[in-house]
C-alpha cells in the first residue's frame, strides 16, 4: 500500500508505540555521514532508528529471524540510496524502504497463503475499497492515490494518526489501543467509522461503482 500513508506517515510527530516526542541525533546529521560515505553512517542510523524499523518488520513479517534480515536488507538499500536521495525526514524515509523490503518478503512468503498481519489490515480496508484480491493494486493508482491523500487532509489528527498505524505500519488494534490507552472496541469502532467515511468519499469522487 504504497499511497497516500507515506505522506501522512512523513508527518506523523509520534514515535512509534511511545507517543512521545522523538528526540535523537538530527537527521540531517545522519544523511551528511551517509552523503560522506563514513562507518559511522549505519551505526548511527541503527542507534537513531533500529527500534522502529524493527516494530514495523516485526509487525509486517511476524517472525524475528526475517524481521532482522529484512532491516539489514533495508540499511543497504538506505546505504545504496543515500546519495543521491537526501530526505528531510529520515524515520519516514526509513520505514517506507523497511515496509517495501518486508512486503517484497511477504509475497514470497505467503504466495499461497494469507493470514498475516499485513493481510488482516489490508482485508479491513478492502471492505471499503474493492474485492482484496485487487485493492494492492488499487492502492497503486496515481488517482486513488491523490484522493486518499486529499481524505486524510481533511480529517482530524487523531483519525489520521489511527488510519496511518492500522494500515501504514499494521499496528495491531491492541497495540494501537494499548498506546492510547483506549480499549480495542473503541479503535476498532472509530477505524470502521473512518473506513465508511473513506468508502463514502471515494464513491463521491466516482472511484467506486
Amino acid at each position: 500500500m504504497s499511497f497516500a500513508l507515506r505522506h501522512f506517515a512523513l508527518k506523523c510527530e509520534y514515535m512509534y508505540r511511545t507517543g512521545k516526542k522523538v528526540k535523537r541525533m538530527e537527521d540531517r546529521e545522519i544523511v551528511r555521514l551517509f552523503l560522506e560515505r563514513s562507518e559511522q553512517a549505519v551505526t548511527a542510523l541503527e542507534r537513531a532508528y533500529g527500534r522502529l524499523a524493527r516494530s514495523l518488520a516485526r509487525n509486517l513479517l511476524e517472525d524475528d529471524r526475517d524481521a532482522e534480515e529484512a532491516v539489514s536488507d533495508a540499511w543497504l538499500a538506505v546505504w545504496n540510496s543515500i546519495p543521491p536521495q537526501e530526505p528531510e525526514l529520515l524515520s519516514a524515509y526509513v520505514c517506507r524502504i523497511v515496509r517495501n523490503v518486508c512486503i517484497g518478503r511477504l509475497r514470497k512468503l505467503t504466495a499461497q497463503k494469507r493470514d498475516g498481519a499485513y493481510d488482516v489490515a489490508l482485508d479491513e480496508l478492502a471492505e471499503c475499497l474493492a474485492a482484496k484480491e485487487t485493492v494492492e493494486h488499487l492502492c497503486e493508482a496515481k488517482e486513488l492515490s491523490a484522493a486518499i491523500d486529499r481524505f486524510l487532509d481533511g480529517v482530524s489528527y487523531d483519525d489520521r494518526y489511527l488510519f496511518v498505524r492500522r494500515y501504514w505500519y499494521a499496528d495491531s488494534v491492541s497495540g494501537i489501543a494499548g498506546t492510547l490507552r483506549v480499549s480495542p472496541h473503541r479503535v476498532t469502532v472509530r477505524l470502521s467509522r473512518i473506513r465508511k467515511r473513506l468508502y463514502d468519499y471515494l464513491k463521491k469522487e466516482g472511484l467506486l461503482s
